[in-house]
């Protein structure tokens, strides 16, 4: 089995077609994708049609809930413009989305934890610039009810891979649409394969025409966007 886990693409079609260029010379059997497919300024519409056009198993994140409800709490700006970008049919697929998600009896899919797509599973972020990794405790006290060999998740566009005391590994692919604090513009995402000798995780960074998404965002009206899209070295408050 092996397979691609792709998470927060963040509406960028340019950096998820390197990306998904990419699997296809992994020899991948399937594209586990892990939520917050459309909100960035880039292109929405472009990155929900092809996320679509997959046809793996998908769930939905924070945003894909405040792109459907720009009423709840944490909606703002970046969500409406990706939901005025997007067709009523690429609506209904958004809102069709499982929070969660069980794929082949081993495997587990959440957006930030099983319980709460807004809190972070991997890593506390951020505090400045400053992402770190919770407690051994905190992190296999999340996964206390699942008795999944691989657990999925997104959420933090941090890549990490952790194994837990029991053998249970943990893995969060990064971001694909936006780097914040990883020095590099790069998408991210991960291929994981089951072998004898049980999970290997490999985390890759893929290079794309960055410039060309920041043009989008600032033509779009999100000229804040660049830092991000362009560098990769600066925090969230950059897409303020």
């Amino acid at each position: 089995m092996r397979f691609a886990v792709i998470s927060d693409v963040h509406g960028n079609s340019l950096a998820l077609d390197a990306v998904l260029d990419d699997i296809g010379r992994q020899g991948a059997e399937a594209i586990l994708c892990l939520g917050d497919h459309v909100s960035g300024p880039v292109d929405p519409a472009g990155a929900a049609e092809r996320l679509m056009a997959l046809g793996g198993a998908s769930i939905r994140g924070n945003h894909d809930r405040w792109t459907l409800d720009l009423s709840l709490t944490g909606s703002g700006k970046i969500d409406a413009f990706a939901r005025s970008q997007l067709s009523e049919p690429q609506l209904a697929w958004l809102a069709a989305l499982p929070a969660t998600l069980q794929h082949d009896d081993r495997i587990f899919l959440c957006h930030g934890t099983p319980v709460d797509d807004e809190t972070p599973w991997l890593d506390q972020y951020y505090c400045g610039r400053t992402a770190t990794l919770p407690s051994e405790a905190q992190v296999t006290d999340i996964a206390a009810a699942l008795d999944y060999e691989l657990l999925l998740c997104g959420h933090t566009h941090i890549p990490r891979s952790v194994r837990l005391a029991d053998g249970r590994v943990i893995v969060n692919p990064g971001s694909i649409g936006m780097q914040l604090v990883r020095g590099s513009p790069d998408a991210r995402y991960a291929i994981i394969e089951r072998r004898s000798a049980g999970w290997y995780t490999t985390l890759l960074a893929v290079p794309y025409d960055h410039e060309a998404a920041a043009r989008l965002a600032a033509g779009n009206g999100f000229p804040q966007w660049a830092a991000s899209l362009t560098s990769g070295w600066v925090g969230p408050e950059s897409l303020g």
